[in-house]
């Protein structure tokens, strides 16, 4: 098969692959970049494979970097673009089921397609087009399946996060798993608990913002993977009860992690507990803890100004989702209103400020502290104006009293 329309990314990077074939050697787009143009969908990386060594690849190119010239792969720098080119190889030995021991370069393009995860990620495309695919990846692409290329257990063992890339993959695609490889997720599940948890992270945040995450979970569920790894297991429960949802809004990642923990019945502290052992960024789990500070207040009819006013417009839709996700009214627009509509949305909009309130008078310390979070209470909720003459005024006369 030819690609006669290609994208962009591949005309740009035509040269690169073209210089190679000049210098005596192969060269081909593989992997996600072939399989995502197959489909229709926008590219991200553009990954490609050669027949040339590293040392071949660096003396036909004039700028690369050594990005990790150990498993054969050479950044070629062209027009301002970095392109990630791997020489063909094979790899053996997997003792901690995620990275091979010991990687051996090759010439064939046949030999590296076949170390490959699944059908539709070994499929090799040569600068003009032409398709390389010995593993009717082609096929199970038209059919909407995930195949292991060869035998599942051994991939498997190979490297055992590829099994939460086959469930990735369902969710993300809407495609189904063979049997013969959910047969080998199954007789596998126990190696996911090998796998770093940030790696998993990765695979389980796509598969939450994937098209079809339910049957996703419940494959999951099923085939043991669910509880093979322990934070998986820790969340278990929250997310068995998703496996029966009708409607997925869920975008962001803050929105996911939002759901798990409201899920799981996780307090302030659990989130940034259990989060940490997901290896999940501060700002994240700051965001994740006050959108479900904002849904519980919601869902008990709580949201007076203050609540408001410690939100924001990405808080209040990141609350709205997991409500709608998990099958509870909530006003968005009335919510976003009540936000919009706060005479202030942050403490620097106060019009008075800690230096302007020792002048009038106040000595420095907690008192003062005090003094312009009262005020502050008061602006918001509206009693009174945000005018730095009244402001004074009212910090002032408390202070006499």
């Amino acid at each position: 098969m030819k690609i006669e329309q290609l994208p962009a990314e591949f005309i740009a990077a035509a040269p690169v692959l073209e210089q190679i074939e000049a210098a005596g050697y192969e060269a081909y787009f593989v992997g996600g970049c072939v399989r995502d143009t197959l489909l229709g969908k926008p590219l991200h990386d553009i990954d490609i494979a050669t027949s040339a060594y590293p040392s071949e690849i660096k003396a036909i190119f004039k700028k690369t970097v050594d990005t990790g010239i150990e498993h054969g792969t050479v950044m070629i720098l062209d027009h301002g673009q970095g392109y990630e080119t791997t020489t063909f190889r094979t790899e053996s030995g997997y003792q901690d089921y995620r990275r091979p021991d010991e990687v051996t370069f090759v010439r064939s393009i046949a030999e590296d397609l076949k170390r490959r995860d699944f059908t539709i990620n070994a499929l090799a495309m040569n600068p003009r087009g032409e398709v390389i695919d010995l593993f009717d990846g082609m096929t199970d692409l038209n059919a909407g399946i995930i195949r292991a290329v060869g035998d599942a257990n051994e991939r498997f063992n190979e490297d055992a996060l590829r099994m939460m890339r086959a469930v990735r993959f369902a969710s993300q695609l809407n495609f189904t798993i063979d049997p013969a490889t959910i047969d080998g997720l199954r007789q596998n599940a126990p190696l996911l608990s090998k796998i770093a948890v940030e790696r998993i992270q990765v695979e389980f945040e796509k598969l939450m913002l994937g098209q079809q995450p339910v049957p996703a979970l419940q494959l999951m569920d099923q085939t043991g993977l669910l509880m093979a790894a322990p934070v998986l297991a820790a969340i278990a429960p929250g997310l068995k009860q998703l496996m029966t949802v009708s409607t997925w809004p869920l975008t962001t990642p803050a929105t996911v992690w939002t759901v798990v923990a409201v899920t799981n019945g996780w307090d302030h502290q659990q989130i940034n507990t259990e989060l940490k052992s997901w290896k999940l960024s501060n700002d994240l789990i700051k965001l994740v803890q006050a959108q479900r500070t904002y849904y519980q207040a919601a869902m008990t009819g709580t949201v007076d100004a203050m609540v408001s006013f410690a939100a924001s417009e990405v808080i209040i839709r990141g609350a709205s989702a997991v409500a709608q996700l998990l099958g509870h009214s909530f006003d968005e627009t009335s919510a976003l209103q009540q936000y919009r509509d706060l005479p202030i949305h942050n403490q620097r909009e106060l019009a008075v400020n800690g230096g302007q309130l020792i002048q009038a008078g106040l000595q420095p310390g907690p008192a003062l502290g005090q003094a312009l979070k009262q005020l502050l209470t008061a602006v918001v909720t509206g009693e009174l104006a945000n005018e730095t003459t009244q402001l004074i005024q009212a910090a002032t006369a408390d202070e006499e009293n």
